[in-house]
């Protein structure tokens, strides 16, 4: 017996939620099989087989699971006998499903092929099993949009649409009044309200969150930006930035620069609480909020002070990339010091947003609107964009966080401040 254990995902990981198992109690894996998926609170992975041979399931779907711990047992033996069963009867039924041998392949490749993120997603949701479906992709593998076609195709048959269907086309015939009203009742009321359970991962992400209000002192302080100089660099330069470096210039850079300006000139910033002790971090690795389909992640950039503009815009490019392709590792998320959250590119106006622990700071970004502002006595419209810096209390103190969040307005309004580093 070979025992499958959840593996390591990293030292700030020692549980997550088995979330969902590849193969049924009892089935015939292969080595390298996708077996289980494994929700933690900052990604997901699949375990995969050791050895070929039957497996037999130890912890049920949605079961909290801890790092080394055993969730199953794999009888390699049983594999042996597996395959010389088929190879004897296989030449005698061979005549026999001559005339269909369609629907034997379609149900293989689901079974074998393992599943991309997006398209376990799409299955949960749609309750749809893939083994049910002819795969398109490589291998036979089902894809995203087999799952989606399936799930448009069944939903004419589907019990939720025809139960409630159905009873109004029976009382229809009736002539009076009354016997209309108790139709509709149960359908608004169906339509009103729909349960679902809370998924594994959310949970976990509400109690990370919750402990984050409860664990730290948390304070926000703001202002806002005029982007106006930022913007005019960016016209201006664009078109070559990306000719030689093969990435457009974004504000993104320029915000991280600010960062590690502000962070080297307010040290307590960069500092963070372990137990009874105060650590000052001397490194500058700032982690930057992606979007992806299953929410938001923290990719982190890693020493962002050596780090050229182009080469903060390609990180964050190759993690974009990877979040989309569900390649990002427990690793890329790990160690930042400060974090960037940009609510702007979704329309938000202002944020208070809250801490990623164990760090003190993140600054919300958010959308660039034009705005009557006066300078030098005159009211003019300029590119507005308001800031949030939220901070752990218990480290940073206010004069230093609004020093700060200064450093960081006067280096975007004057972005030269950026190249000669002052």
């Amino acid at each position: 017996m070979t025992e499958v254990k959840i593996p390591a995902l990293g030292e700030s990981i020692a549980t997550g939620i088995l979330a969902k198992w590849h193969v049924k109690d009892g089935a015939l894996v292969t080595r390298g099989q996708a077996l289980f998926e494994l929700e933690t609170d900052k990604i997901t992975s699949e375990g995969q087989a050791e050895v070929s041979g039957r497996v037999t399931l130890k912890v049920p779907e949605g079961t909290e699971v801890a790092i080394g711990q055993l969730v199953a047992l794999i009888d390699e033996t049983a594999a042996a006998p597996a395959a010389p069963a088929p190879a004897p009867a296989a030449p005698a039924p061979a005549k026999v499903e001559a005339p269909a041998p369609k629907p034997a392949p379609a149900a293989i490749p689901p079974s074998t092929a393992p599943l991309s993120p997006a398209a376990r997603r799409v299955a949960t949701e749609t309750q749809i099993d893939p083994a049910t479906i002819q795969g398109t992709g490589k291998s036979g593998r089902v894809t995203k949009g087999d799952l989606l076609a399936a799930s448009e195709a069944t939903v004419p048959t589907h019990p939720g649409f025809a139960t409630p269907i159905a009873p109004p086309r029976e009382s229809a015939p009736q002539p009076t009044p009354p016997p209309a009203a108790p139709a509709l009742a149960p359908k608004a009321s169906g339509d009103r309200v729909t349960r679902s359970k809370l998924s594994p991962l959310r949970k976990r992400i509400a109690e990370r969150l919750v402990s984050a209000q409860q664990t730290a002192a948390i304070l926000t302080t703001f202002n806002e930006v005029d982007m106006s100089a930022v913007m005019a660099l960016r016209k201006k330069h664009q078109e070559s930035f990306t000719a030689r470096h093969g990435v457009k210039l974004g504000f993104m850079s320029f915000f991280v620069k600010a960062v590690v300006q502000a962070l080297q000139s307010v040290p307590a910033v960069n500092a963070q609480l372990a137990g009874d002790e105060l650590l000052q971090n001397h490194f500058y690795d700032v982690g930057v909020a992606v979007g992806t389909e299953r929410g938001l992640i923290v990719p982190v950039v890693r020493d962002c002070d050596q780090l050229s503009f182009a080469g903060i815009e390609k990180a964050i490019g190759d993690y974009a990339k990877k979040a989309r392709e569900g390649k990002i590792k427990i690793e890329d998320l790990q160690g930042g010091v400060f974090t960037i959250s940009n609510g702007g590119i979704y329309g938000s106006m202002l944020s208070t947003p809250i801490l990623n622990p164990p760090q003190s700071g993140i600054l919300g970004l958010h959308n660039i609107k034009e705005r009557a502002v006066v300078v030098d006595g005159q009211i003019v419209i300029r590119p507005i964009m308001y800031l949030a810096l939220s901070y752990d209390h218990r480290v940073v103190d206010g004069k230093e966080a609004v020093t700060f969040l200064t450093r960081i307005k006067d280096a975007i309004e004057d972005p030269a401040r950026l190249l000669f580093g002052i």
